[in-house]
């Protein structure tokens, strides 16, 4: 499916308009309803499908974060053959008391997995708590980047964003 197809297909399935208060204290009138087209399962499968382009080569496993982040990392893993680590945004206080479930991370080069990406906070949290835990990560990638470039959180810290699409890719047209 080519890019202009699957934007007008999320856009479809998951574009709102209202008054939406964003996790980074922004305040819009547009929202893409992320769990809107990561619950379609044939179209978050295309999706991860037309994301396989934006790994990079050394990757060596693919880190979906709470919650968004999972369904993609998921459904990428299966098109790619790579493991994944599910990423909490705290480790839980019981079991195994992880930060990170599933593949190992440390010593690995990992690269980051995310649905929506506004200013990158996330993202930021996350690849610092990996970093302490041993992880090699210098790349995100994400189903939709909210800005024309890249966050400068992540830039600052040290981060390429691969975006699958931007918010202007989304229309219904």
């Amino acid at each position: 499916m080519e890019l202009v197809e699957l934007g007008r297909r999320i856009y479809s399935t998951a574009h709102l308009t209202g008054e939406f208060l964003l996790r980074s204290g922004q305040t819009t009138n547009e929202y893409f309803d992320k769990y809107r087209f990561e619950a379609d399962p044939v179209l978050l499968d295309k999706v991860a499908e037309a994301m396989v382009p934006l790994v990079p080569a050394d990757t060596e496993v693919l880190a979906g974060l709470e919650m968004g982040g999972i369904p993609v990392v998921t459904a990428l893993a299966r098109h790619t053959g790579l493991p994944c680590a599910f990423v909490r945004k705290q480790a839980k206080p019981y079991g195994t008391a992880r930060l990170a479930e599933g593949a190992e991370i440390a010593g690995r080069v990992v690269t980051i997995v995310e649905d929506v990406v506004t200013t990158g906070g996330q993202i930021v949290l996350s690849t610092g708590e990996l970093r302490a835990l041993g992880a090699h990560i210098t790349d995100a990638l994400c189903v939709i980047n909210r800005n024309p470039d890249t966050p400068a959180p992540l830039t600052e810290a040290g981060l390429t964003l691969h975006a699958l699409l931007k918010s202007e890719d989304l229309s219904d047209r």
